[in-house]
């Protein structure tokens, strides 16, 4: 990519502009989400637009995890959750919607979903909205995934469900 298609991307790129900036060190920076699952619920980006977070630099990488710690430590003092689940969404295929890397921070309470069991698999999820079983349509002879052998069709083999 140019170093011209690199500015026209990060110009449009929302998480390009520090806004509500809770902390920050030379390479990343930490904000409240918009769209928060939880009180306390934030996000940690780079600084430098990049959308995977497998190219980041070592250093990148580094500040983001330093932030993650910082920010820990005031979102426990203040809102004093029960644990944490960190996030990283990779692609568009696995849920990537802002091609800027964020890592999302999601304090954890007891009580915020019936049962939490499955952890980042269900993450807030509607309870495991029910997917189509996509391994169907994959070649006929591939063995089908353990966790989808659930004959709970309410959540089509979630391994949430597997308790």
């Amino acid at each position: 990519m140019t170093a011209e298609g690199a500015s026209l991307e990060s110009s449009s790129c929302e998480l390009c502009t520090q806004t509500a900036v809770l902390s920050e060190n030379a390479l990343a920076y930490a904000r409240p989400d918009n769209h928060s699952l939880n009180p306390g619920h934030v996000i940690v980006v780079p600084k430098r637009h990049v959308a995977d977070f497998f190219e980041m630099t070592d250093a990148e990488q580094a500040a983001v995890l330093e932030l993650l710690r910082e920010v820990r430590r005031s979102i426990g003092s203040r809102h004093s959750p029960d644990g944490y689940n960190i996030g990283v969404n990779v692609g568009e295929a696995a849920g990537q919607s802002r091609m800027h890397v964020h890592v999302h921070l999601i304090p954890r309470y007891r009580g915020d979903v019936p049962d939490p069991k499955g952890g980042v698999r269900c993450v807030l999820a509607t309870l495991c909205r029910p997917r189509l079983p996509l391994w169907r349509n994959r070649r006929r002879n591939r063995r089908k995934p353990n966790f989808l052998k659930s004959s709970n069709s309410r959540t089509m083999g979630c391994p949430c469900a597997m308790r």
